[in-house]
């Protein structure tokens, strides 16, 4: 460890904290989660359905696209309602109507406002009292509430079939007719949402709030913010301002001020390597890259229509064939898939390079199998995904080789272990670079040694997501759900691009080794503290307990410090540019590495923690203010960075390839000039609009097709248009650029790895 012996000790003292916070609250997930009952029966003794009907109804809901076909407790897609609070409310509506019938022989709306309000109380004490006995597992409920059930259940049925009376509706929701054929299925639908429901009114034994932490609101039965709710969300915005206060503080005292820059070299180091084996197989996998990369924004404009024609494409009905559920998995899912691939891509290459230029024995074997391999998981994760919804998948099958209907791992579980082996073996094939290196005497190992450790955790912890299963109590599935989606992605790869770009300067010999492992290892920190436990500020409302929220709101807030300082990290990385002429090759990496910093400190900070202290998320979490967050963190944060991996390998595969300066512009403006216009012409103001709706009504009203379907936010979704094309032209400028690149041939002979060191040539 050496010089670097306190910053190790921090770093592994900040892990053994925030991995036992989550993993002794995970535990209290699993204790904690609302409860499945055993049967559901009206006090009259009738059995109206058992829990085994519950979980066969959360299959079908992941069979039909589950989170990317409306949301439920506010996780999922926008344009349909929310099913947890559309069916809470109109549940409550059916209630009262026949309550108002029962006692007064009218309906509820012809009431005077004290027998409304007696209504309303007995409304709030039938639906917040907890009738489900412990003993048994039996849940009762009183005939009245039975009706009410039912009334509700009939237009769920008729919803997700061909009804013609709600093909409107349909139409409003991005739904395809007949989207759940089975009767029966349906039926066992509508019980899975009843129970969502339930666990959204019902408050937990012992405490005066729901399963869900009195999320959504609902004023008819007081489903409002608790108590906690409010202490927590001030704590997050005290914690946030404690911390930046503490970083400007470390930053002026402890940060090296007085550290020279090393004098760059006359030449690009790392053109002195001869290429390996592997190095030059990896042409493929930028390609596959910008392949997925445009397919993904292509089908970003296609999702995004779809908010405006439910059912068509400019008048040309295709939601049979490609409905609103199906492209929005694609689009996600191929997201997920090209930025992976220019991670993994940037990995390979580093790994001989780091071996002293060599390859391991069959690296370039390997390297080709991985690809193969990933090409697989992606063609079949994408049909398996399209026979789940089309309802051609056998029941039995949709969860292992269809849909799992988990918004960010759609893909079905067979795909899904298929993308973890791949991983897995992507990280056998970058230990076996790294080891020898880490092997040799002598030299400063502690960069290397952060970045084995951030390889190694890219390469397991996407495993998390194999720890729940078809039939698991949704509470606990959003526990590891968010270890992938969160903990993952916005965790480990953090790390792992922050260490590795540090790896790189250095070698480059633009950095000291010293200053790129300092701010390597104490980068990680910032990180881990903050996200690690942060991963809890995604399940306020998923039928967890108030600790859970504590903890989640507090970390969380810590997230954003270390995205404070971003803008002298952006300028940093700028400035390396002119440190030697040959830089003129990185020019693009360099600004896409910068374009990271820019759009960590906008959507990561300031998005990010718009929707984060818990006051907030509480009205708006399901709205359109969070893909504004989504948007700018994933595509801006990691989309640039593997782009900026893209563009740095194909700089050293391509060597006397000399990118287009006008197709670059283009795609470097267009990319963040279509980001900038989606969301500040589109996303950002629909969700304000839904925010004040959610506040002054409820959720259920936010999302409802009454209020989706006013001209203001038709128009701001057409609005939206203009920002996709301007992405889109700088999505398709990007890919010609790297295809330009690939295709291109260097005029000099190919050196082989074993060759004289010297420049290298084009790669295979």
């Amino acid at each position: 460890m050496g010089p670097y012996r306190k910053l190790w000790f921090t770093l592994i003292a900040v892990l053994a904290v925030t991995f036992s916070l989550l993993g002794y609250y995970g535990t209290e997930v699993y204790r904690q989660a609302p409860p499945i009952p055993t049967q559901v029966a009206s006090a009259d003794g009738t059995v109206l359905f058992t829990g085994e009907d519950i979980l066969d109804g959360q299959t079908a809901w992941q069979s039909v696209g589950g989170m990317q076909l409306g949301s439920i407790w506010g996780h999922g897609a926008y344009q349909a309602p929310d099913w947890s609070a559309d069916w809470l409310h109109r549940e409550l509506m059916a209630w009262l109507e026949l309550a108002a019938q029962q006692r007064h022989g009218t309906g509820y709306a012809a009431l005077a406002g004290p027998e409304q309000a007696a209504l309303r109380a007995a409304l709030k004490a039938e639906y917040r009292a907890n009738r489900a006995d412990p003993a048994t597992g039996v849940l009762t409920i009183s005939p009245l509430r039975a009706q009410a059930l039912a009334r509700t259940a009939t237009y769920y049925r008729e919803l997700f079939s061909d009804a013609p009376h709600l093909q409107r509706s349909r139409e409003h929701f991005a739904m395809k007719e007949n989207t759940l054929p089975s009767a029966e299925r349906r039926d066992k639908l509508t019980q899975f949402f009843f129970w969502t429901a339930w666990a959204a009114a019902t408050e937990r034994p012992g405490h005066d709030v729901t399963y869900t932490n009195n999320w959504p609101h609902e004023p008819l039965i007081d489903n409002r913010p608790s108590g906690e709710n409010i202490v927590w969300s001030v704590a997050s915005v005290v914690v946030l301002l404690a911390g930046v206060g503490f970083l400007v503080w470390a930053w002026a005292f402890l940060r090296k001020h007085d550290e020279e820059l090393p004098a760059p070299s006359a030449r690009d180091p790392l053109t002195t390597f001869a290429l390996t084996p592997s190095q030059r197989g990896l042409g493929k996998y930028l390609f596959l890259v910008v392949a997925l990369f445009v397919f993904q924004v292509f089908l970003g404009g296609f999702t995004a229509h779809y908010t405006v024609e439910g059912q068509q494409f400019y008048g040309i009905d295709v939601s049979q064939w490609f409905p609103y559920a199906l492209v929005r998995t694609w689009h996600i899912q191929s997201a997920l898939f090209w930025i992976a691939t220019g991670f993994l891509a940037a990995g390979l290459f580093l790994a001989p390079l780091i071996n002293g230029g060599r390859d391991p024995k069959y690296q370039r074997l390997g390297v080709d199998i991985l690809f193969w391999a990933l090409v697989v998981v992606v063609v079949g994760s994408f049909i398996g995904n399209y026979l789940a919804i089309a309802q051609v998948m056998p029941e039995h099958l949709n969860f292992w080789l269809g849909h799992q209907g988990y918004e960010y791992v759609d893909l079905g579980r067979l795909w899904q272990i298929g993308k973890f082996a791949g991983i897995v073996f992507w990280l056998v094939l970058m230990i076996r670079g790294i080891a020898p290196a880490l092997r040799t005497p002598g030299g400063d190992k502690n960069l290397l040694a952060l970045l084995t450790a951030s390889v190694g955790a890219i390469g397991l912890f996407y495993g998390a997501g194999l720890f729940y299963g078809e039939r698991t109590n949704l509470s606990v599935m959003e526990y590891w759900r968010w270890w992938v989606v969160h903990l993952w992605v916005e965790g480990f790869f953090e790390v792992f691009a922050t260490t590795a770009l540090a790896f790189i300067f250095s070698t480059l010999g633009l950095v000291s080794r010293r200053m790129a492992t300092t701010a390597s290892l104490a980068s990680a920190s910032l990180f881990m503290l903050g996200g690690i436990p942060g991963t809890f500020h995604h399940l306020y409302f998923a039928g967890t307990t108030t600790p859970v929220m504590a903890v989640g709101a507090s970390f969380s807030a810590l997230e954003v410090v270390p995205l404070i300082v971003l803008g002298h990290e952006a300028w940093e990385n700028w400035r390396l540019g002119a440190r030697a002429p040959w830089m003129a090759n990185l020019k693009w990496a360099l600004s896409c590495f910068v374009a990271v910093a820019f759009w960590n400190m906008l959507g990561a900070g300031v998005f990010g923690f718009m929707i984060n202290p818990p006051m907030a998320l509480y009205y708006i979490q399901g709205l359109n203010t969070t893909p504004v967050h989504a948007h700018a963190a994933l595509f801006g944060v990691y989309g640039f960075l593997a782009l900026g991996f893209t563009l740095l390998v194909l700089r050293y595969i391509r060597p006397h390839y000399v990118l287009r300066e006008g197709l670059m512009k283009t795609a470097f403006w267009g990319l963040n000039a279509g980001l900038v216009l989606m969301i500040f012409t589109s996303l950002l103001p629909i969700g304000i609009i839904q925010f004040h709706a959610s506040v002054t009504e409820g959720l259920w009203y936010a999302r409802s097709e009454a209020f989706m379907q006013q001209d203001i936010l038709q128009t701001l979704r057409w609005v939206r248009t203009f920002g996709d094309v301007v992405f889109i032209v700088g999505a398709v400028a990007m890919a010609a650029q790297v295809v330009l690149g690939l295709l291109g041939r260097a005029p000099g002979a190919v050196l082989s790895a074993r060759g004289t060191r010297g420049t290298a040539g084009a790669a295979g």
